[in-house]
């Protein structure tokens, strides 16, 4: 630290004291000699802890001290008089702290808004939106594209649609500024391109590339109306190369050097936000991944049943589950089931589960009771702390000897799980099967079963509760939405179980199929269907 004399004085202006306090820029310091200053290897005075007695700390707030007008003798440059500021002089520094101040409130909206993105897609287009607002262009697109090459790879377009980005992707990737930023070249580092008015040929230095331009850019930039671009590459610093961004212009223009500044700023820190993003999406694409992988990889095919299931894995990964197996003597085994909790561990247990519902079903699936049963005490013996809900129907050969000439018999048992539905011409109903705790619940589980006939043409749909959770009404609004859908499935569509299915997604969720975000409250609920269809 310097020893600064006593007899120096030091005056700071208010005003530029708080802008030296924001850390906006340095603040311009007035120093007025009052005698010539002590050599700067002057000895230490005596310090009281840490504080210097001799040197008197004025707040901020302390209006300054008039300089003197008496101007020095000293020839030292460092105790010159410098000439007093005048409102003019005031006035420029009040703008100038003012847009700096307005500059910093922009970038944290912006930012504020990019944390809120809950998912990759979202965190892209609202990166696209804040880039578009801080360079002025109306239009551009982002091209994620990670350079270790393990994806996902996605073009998102702000104010162009599936055929504008088709038409700019025939392009060749050398003749754009964000083209070349993707192909890794040594000197592709973004920035503006204007195209040059046909016939003319560019100058040095437009878009930083004095090379034609290609025919099929110019076309394309023709057919979509714009005629200029900026570009910026988007590089994580754990990462690398994620991909890079370009905003359109619908003239020959190009950012000024306050906007270049902004976006800089912004892009740095939103790359450092969308490589976080990236990650989690990762780890969500490979825990679906081993969730479809534990789940049928396809349906038996029985005689005389027609089968459909739907499978949509929550963001967070969860353990819902079904299956369908071909049971002895020609019976066909049905079964849902929906684990607690979300994440990897409620998908090792969710297939760990139907893995041990498949053994016993094998073994006693004409009785669905005794399967639950002995699932509940393999739950409650190797997994205390866990609890789940199962349903499981076994469906009776064709021609049994309980058909009596009729439509074949399902024999169903539940464990506090959301009851199936009878969809037909003459009664869509729900059947009743939830008088029973989920299993790990109780110390001895006991539960009744049901017995249905669905008549030829009839459905009997399974589904697990993020089914009706997703909707985000209350459960007994869930389910007279769930009702409604299935009464009003067209009779083209009762045919075919696979769009009995599809229809009961497009119509009960709001995001119509169960691939969209789902709302914050239900943001963990996979979704399970499998409908069976007796002829």
């Amino acid at each position: 630290m310097l020893d600064i004399a006593p007899r120096v004085r030091v005056d700071v202006d208010s005003l530029i004291a708080a802008q030296h306090d924001l850390g906006v820029c340095d603040a311009i310091w007035r120093i007025a000699p009052a005698g010539k200053a002590d050599a700067m290897s002057a000895p230490h005075l005596p310090k009281v802890a840490g504080i210097d007695p001799a040197v008197t700390a004025s707040p901020h707030t302390v209006a300054p001290t008039p300089v003197p007008t008496a101007v020095s003798t000293s020839t030292s440059p460092r105790t010159a008089h410098a000439p007093a500021q005048g409102p003019a002089a005031s006035s420029v520094i009040q703008d100038r702290l003012a847009g700096m101040v307005s500059d910093l409130t922009t970038l944290h909206e912006l930012t504020e808004r990019l944390a809120r993105a809950s998912d990759l897609t979202s965190s892209l287009q609202e990166f696209l939106r804040a880039g578009a607002a801080l360079v002025g262009a109306r239009r551009g697109l982002i091209v994620l594209e990670p350079s270790d090459g393990l994806g996902p790879t996605s073009t998102i377009g702000l104010g162009l649609g599936h055929a504008d980005l088709g038409h700019i992707e025939t392009v060749p990737r050398s003749a754009t500024s964000y083209g070349r930023i993707l192909d890794g070249l040594p000197d592709a580092n973004g920035g503006s391109e204007v195209l040059p008015e046909p016939g003319t040929a560019p100058g040095p230095g437009a878009g930083g590339y004095a090379t034609p331009v290609d025919p099929r850019h110019r076309e394309v930039a023709a057919r979509l109306g714009y005629a200029a671009s900026y570009a910026l590459p988007l590089t994580a610093e754990a990462t690398g190369r994620l991909g890079a961004a370009v905003w359109l212009y619908d003239e020959q223009a190009e950012p000024n050097d306050r906007q270049r500044d902004l976006a800089g700023l912004y892009v740095r820190h939103a790359s450092e936000h969308l490589a976080r993003m990236l990650e989690v999406e990762r780890a969500r694409t490979s825990l679906a991944t081993v969730a479809e992988e534990l789940l049928p990889s396809r349906l038996p095919r029985i005689s005389g049943v027609q089968l459909a299931a739907r499978h949509h894995t929550g963001p967070h990964g969860g353990g819902d589950w079904y299956d369908a197996l071909p049971l002895p003597e020609g019976a066909l085994g049905l079964a849902v089931g929906s684990v607690t909790g979300s994440g990897p561990s409620a998908v090792a247990a969710m297939g760990r589960l139907r893995a041990s519902l498949r053994a016993y079903a094998v073994m006693e699936g004409e009785d669905p009771v005794a399967v639950l049963s002995d699932l509940e005490l393999l739950l409650r013996l190797t997994e205390p702390a866990r609890s789940a809900t199962a349903l499981f129907a076994y469906c009776e050969p064709a021609g049994g000897p309980n058909s009596n000439g009729r439509g074949r018999k399902l024999i169903l048992a539940g464990a506090g799980h959301t009851p199936p539905l009878l969809i037909g011409e003459r009664r869509t109903e729900y059947v009743e099967t939830t008088l029973s705790a989920p299993l790990g619940m109780l110390s001895c589980w006991e539960a009744p079963s049901v017995e249905i006939e669905p008549a030829p043409g009839e459905t009997v749909l399974l589904y697990t509760d993020g089914l009706l959770r997703r909707t985000g009404d209350p459960m007994d609004r869930a389910y007279a939405r769930l009702h409604a859908a299935a009464a009003g499935i067209p009779r083209s569509a009762r045919e075919d179980p696979a769009a009995i299915c599809d229809h009961i997604l497009r119509t009960v969720l709001p995001d119509g199929d169960g691939d969209g975000p789902p709302s914050p409250a239900d943001a963990s609920e996979d979704i399970v269907l499998l409908a069976a269809r007796f002829e």
